[in-house]
């Protein structure tokens, strides 16, 4: 656990600008505190302990307002910022390195058992009120803009956007994982737009015709 408190410490050094020190971060981060419930629950869950293990999982709601089963498998470096509403379902996997702000869901589909979750690669940012349903593969590096509903896999480096997620770029024009999430595109408003264009152009054409009909009646 004290490994989990440094690298907690230094995800949040690294990510958060509003860090301002590592007593405030050990004290004042709900996510941290949710992380070290986490790895007491799971090695409860590891051992067959269910009941205890649920337990603790909900003593760790309770203070923090983030719901992690105790089943869930997450890595090194972990940072939840915020954290409140964040859901993690029995077989959701969560790579290194990876960002979770608030309101993000990795759920389920169905009533199926086995991996019904999603699997988060290394370095993955969710933004807040995301939704990855299902048990799906979000390649690392990935960014899933805010408010997003993911249902099938991306591959790794991609942009997510939108409802249902649309990749918007991958890999070399991928927008940065800097957290300007007022940058993410616009799939749809770029859609309106071009067809906005088009309608404009095309009554540009009609007028000219009209212009055209016009003097050739005034001509005969």
């Amino acid at each position: 656990m004290f490994r989990d408190i440094l690298d907690f410490m230094k995800a949040a050094r690294d990510r958060d600008p509003a860090a301002c020190g590592p007593l405030c971060v050990l004290f004042c981060y709900p996510g941290l505190k949710a992380l070290l419930f986490h790895r007491m629950a799971n090695a409860l869950w590891q051992v067959g302990l269910c009941l205890p293990a649920r337990m603790v999982s909900q003593v760790g709601r309770f203070f923090t307002g983030i719901e992690i089963h105790p089943g869930a498998i997450i890595g090194r470096g972990l940072f939840i910022d915020h954290g409140m509403g964040v859901v993690m379902g029995e077989t959701a996997e969560i790579g290194d390195n990876c960002t979770l702000y608030q309101g993000v869901t990795l759920g389920g589909t169905g009533r199926a058992r086995g991996k019904r979750h999603p699997t988060l690669g290394d370095g993955v940012t969710v933004g807040a009120g995301a939704q990855i349903l299902g048990n799906i593969t979000i390649g690392s590096g990935s960014y899933i803009g805010a408010n997003s509903v993911v249902i099938k896999d991306v591959p790794a480096n991609a942009t997510i956007v939108g409802v249902p997620g649309r990749i918007v770029s991958i890999a070399g024009e991928r927008v940065s994982v800097s957290l300007h999430h007022e940058r993410l595109p616009d799939p749809v408003l770029e859609r309106l737009a071009e067809l906005q264009r088009e309608i404009e152009k095309v009554e540009e054409e009609l007028r000219e015709t009209a212009v055209v009909r016009s003097r050739q009646q005034a001509a005969s």
